[in-house]
């Protein structure tokens, strides 16, 4: 358990004791502060998570009281969904069909979006960000238009050098390529180490946009089973590498070890190291895609794979959409010895990052306050985690299993069998509430009765009633009712 979850479990323990009673006011945050040793944003999150099960509530100046009607104790709470067990052989992909149905369908303003990919645009500072756009325009030397064809904006790659060395790694400024969003590093990363027919191991489950590039380029998935704790199976991985045949190899991984989408799972440091490890002596090049890495809600932000990449056969991919800039499309790779090759594709296809994106991004990172902005939105998101797993908790089917990420905006749910994801997705929009169903996350459509949840509209005032209502659809669709879990 988190420190957070360790201090609202023993306040909840008084509750159900008796020793808290109704009506009764909560230690203050500054006094369990104090006698707890812990800090008052610990306390905090300790409050938000109780007041969302609904142990707590808050009075306007006057702190936290016990509340009146408790809700029923039970004896457990969700466990975590269970590794997947994907097919051993490689497959077509032909996913997007159902993507862009289902994607379709929620593109609605209206609806709470529990199904989107990005986080709220409140938690950002689009103000700013105008403001900088603005600044770096009139800063610009017109002949660094051209200039900064690929690579990119040099100031913005050299800001980005800059937070890589003060996570601790070296990489060269050369070594990085601005492209628009990592989505476009992602694919120009496939596209420099694979031909149609090759075969690319990816996790199970996996973004659905992943498998989408895949199908694109008439690539084979090989799925990997993945763990919703700790990532992707290194044991299945090596196996795999052993038994690959000479006439179709594995040519590449594309994977996300940190904070993965659909999953949540982080990669601990020293599996990194042995993927690493494994894929250099088997000589296959890894595209990491690192777009979460900044969310962490541990002090440290966790080392990427590329940290440990020796014989620079790691691609790593990142983008400011999810961590401060969303829609303004900056994205880069850092490409070890498949810069060159990044680089030519870049320039014969989209030819350059947008000019007045790259300035914005450059001249904000130089004005400084990125890693306050950070601070902020992990502690939002952080906070937006314990309302949805409590949500769950208390209004899901018995037998619903959750992951519980370490940082990242995501919940991955695994349902009674009962209940068809598909299914469930119609009927939430149908009642303004979007879903990512299962099916959307795998090249053969498993984890039907899997859904993804996105956690991280903080001014979304819908939010815990929109996941009530979809916990009551799917005990309908399971046949059961809500197990009122403490969680």
């Amino acid at each position: 358990m988190k420190r957070y979850e360790r201090h609202a479990d023993a306040i909840a323990q008084l509750i159900h004791s008796g020793a808290l009673r109704p009506g009764d006011r909560v230690p203050s945050v500054r006094e369990a502060s104090r006698t707890r040793g812990i800090s008052p944003s610990t306390v905090f999150e300790a409050y938000y998570l109780l007041e969302a099960q609904g142990l707590i509530h808050a009075r306007p100046r006057s702190g936290y009281y016990v509340s009146a009607r408790l809700p029923a104790l039970a004896e457990t709470r969700p466990a975590e969904p269970l590794p997947s067990r994907p097919a051993a052989t490689s497959t077509d992909v032909a996913i997007s069909d159902l993507v862009f149905e289902v994607l379709g369908l929620a593109r609605d303003r209206d609806l709470v979006p529990l199904g989107s990919a990005f986080p709220g645009l409140e938690l950002f500072p689009l103000d700013r960000l105008a403001r900088c756009l603005g600044s770096g325009m009139r800063k610009l030397d017109p002949w660094s238009i051209v200039q900064s064809l690929p690579p990119g904006d040099e100031r913005l790659r050299q800001q980005i050098a800059l937070r890589y060395g003060l996570h601790g790694m070296a990489v060269d400024v050369e070594e990085i390529i601005i492209t628009n969003g990592a989505m476009e590093a992602l694919n120009l990363c496939l596209e420099a180490v694979t031909q149609p027919g090759d075969v690319v191991v990816v996790e199970s489950p996996t973004f659905y946009a992943a498998l989408q590039a895949l199908e694109r380029l008439n690539l084979q998935a090989l799925q990997i089973a993945t763990h919703p704790r700790d990532g992707i199976d290194l044991a299945a991985l090596a196996e795999a590498l052993e038994r690959q045949v000479p006439d179709q190899p594995i040519k590449a991984c594309w994977l996300m070890p940190s904070f993965q989408n659909p999953l949540g799972s982080l990669m601990p440091e020293d599996k990194k190291r042995e993927l690493v490890a494994l894929l250099a002596r088997h000589q296959v090049p890894l595209i990491e895609d690192d777009v979460y890495g900044e969310l962490h809600f541990a002090p440290q932000r966790p080392p990427p794979a590329k940290a440990f990449d020796s014989a620079r056969l790691v691609m790593h991919c990142s983008s400011f959409s999810k961590s401060l800039a969303p829609g303004y499309r900056v994205g880069w790779v850092a490409a070890g010895r498949y810069t060159t090759a990044v680089q030519r594709l870049k320039l014969m296809t989209t030819l350059s990052a947008a000019m007045p994106s790259q300035q914005a991004l450059s001249e904000y990172l130089a004005q400084g306050g990125y890693d306050r902005h950070l601070r902020a939105l992990r502690r939002s998101l952080e906070k937006q985690q314990a309302i949805a797993l409590a949500s769950v908790a208390r209004h899901f089917p018995p037998g619903t299993r959750v992951s519980r990420p370490e940082g990242g905006y995501f919940l991955w749910l695994e349902l009674p069998p009962q209940v068809d994801a598909l299914a469930l997705h119609r009927q939430a929009l149908a009642r303004g509430i979007s879903l990512a169903p299962g099916q959307i996350f795998s090249a053969d459509q498993r984890f039907a009765h899997c859904v993804r949840i996105n956690y991280g509209h903080p001014a979304q005032a819908r939010f815990e009633a929109a996941l009530q209502t979809v916990g009551e659809l799917a005990c309908a669709l399971a046949g059961s009712t809500s197990p009122h879990y403490r969680y």
